[in-house]
């Protein structure tokens, strides 16, 4: 049985689970703090993984924390504590029901391992695992390869993507759309020249601002490619069972049960774009009007309330958080 299966309660529901650059020192420490099921999820990932990430993930330091061989586990593991806490709260026979309809998860980027964990396809011990081998091999190849990320304000995707394809006709030019994060909000990823002159174009054609990532690597593009086969392994090598609940994917927009269909786009994603305002546009005609992003911060909620101003958005990473979302079930 699903851990979980609390997130079938919701209606008209999408949980969202954030990727890397969501991390900061102190992320759920209040939630640790308050309930000790989630300082224990911390904690086993420690035993898991084989290294203090509790006191990484609560005390820092911020630099080591932000390396994306500990960001990505981070991540998993504070959203897996919430989780953690709401079936917690959840588990009463009287919590109540929401009402009927469709409840999806989704996670942007490495968020997608995590949203897997919450709809029981992926245990928390074998998503630990895939996602620190994910960051290694990421960080692996941004030695191998390097590159760049930067976020382009003001401008369609199809404006974005229209100048990254001239600049790439270079033979010693890669660059890409990396995230479709929201109207208006696109990020670019690629090597040194192409990102170099693909910023000047962009700017040149009316971009309100483009701003360099702090992030070393050029995630979602070409670049990651020798890390895509080590990956697909990793993945085909872990258990994984139909999830209890949809995932919406981020390289297809598309709403996946299959497993070998999730283990495909689970590989896809490396090198591909993040569809997040389309996976997001598909959950609404679903009739979603709900969006809780659980875990550390609130970046996924503001990229929802670009995407459509009318759904309810939750961001459950304190004890506010989680008292506002039970509430939700108990009205």
């Amino acid at each position: 049985m699903n851990e979980f299966s609390f997130l079938t309660r919701f209606s008209a529901t999408t949980f969202l689970f954030p990727g890397q650059g969501s991390q900061h020192a102190g992320m759920i420490s209040e939630l640790a703090a308050a309930y000790p099921v989630a300082r224990e999820t911390l904690e086993e990932a420690d035993d898991l993984l084989g290294f203090k990430l509790s006191d990484l993930c609560l005390n820092g330091p911020e630099e080591v924390l932000t390396d994306t061989i500990n960001a990505q586990p981070a991540l998993l593991a504070t959203s897996v504590a919430v989780l953690r806490v709401l079936a917690q709260e959840l588990s009463a026979p009287d919590a109540g029901q929401d009402g009927p309809g469709a409840c999806f998860v989704a996670g942007h980027s490495m968020g997608e391992y995590t949203a897997l964990v919450a709809a029981g396809s992926l245990s928390y011990a074998d998503g630990l695992r895939l996602v620190r081998e994910r960051g290694r091999l990421m960080q692996e190849a941004g030695t191998t390869a390097p590159g760049r990320m930067a976020a382009v304000l003001a401008l369609s995707a199809e404006e974005v993507a229209a100048i990254c394809a001239r600049v790439s006709e270079a033979p010693d030019r890669v660059v890409q759309v990396a995230n479709d994060n929201c109207p208006g909000q696109i990020v670019i990823s690629g090597n040194e020249a192409g990102m170099e002159e693909a910023m000047a174009r962009l700017s040149d054609a009316g971009a309100r601002k483009v701003i360099p990532l702090a992030v070393s690597i050029a995630a979602h593009s070409p670049l990651m490619q020798p890390a895509a086969a080590a990956l697909r392994a990793a993945i085909d090598a872990t258990p994984l069972l139909p999830p209890a609940v949809p995932l919406i994917a981020n390289t297809s927009a598309a709403m996946l049960t299959d497993v070998e269909a999730i283990r495909a786009e689970l590989t896809a994603q490396l090198t591909g774009q993040v569809r997040w305002t389309e996976s997001m546009q598909l959950a609404l005609a679903e009739g979603v009007t709900r969006f809780a992003e659980i875990g550390a911060g609130d970046v996924l909620t503001g990229l929802i309330k670009r995407i459509d101003r009318k759904t309810t958005r939750l961001a459950v990473h304190d004890v506010a958080g989680v008292e506002a979302l039970v509430a939700a079930v108990a009205a």
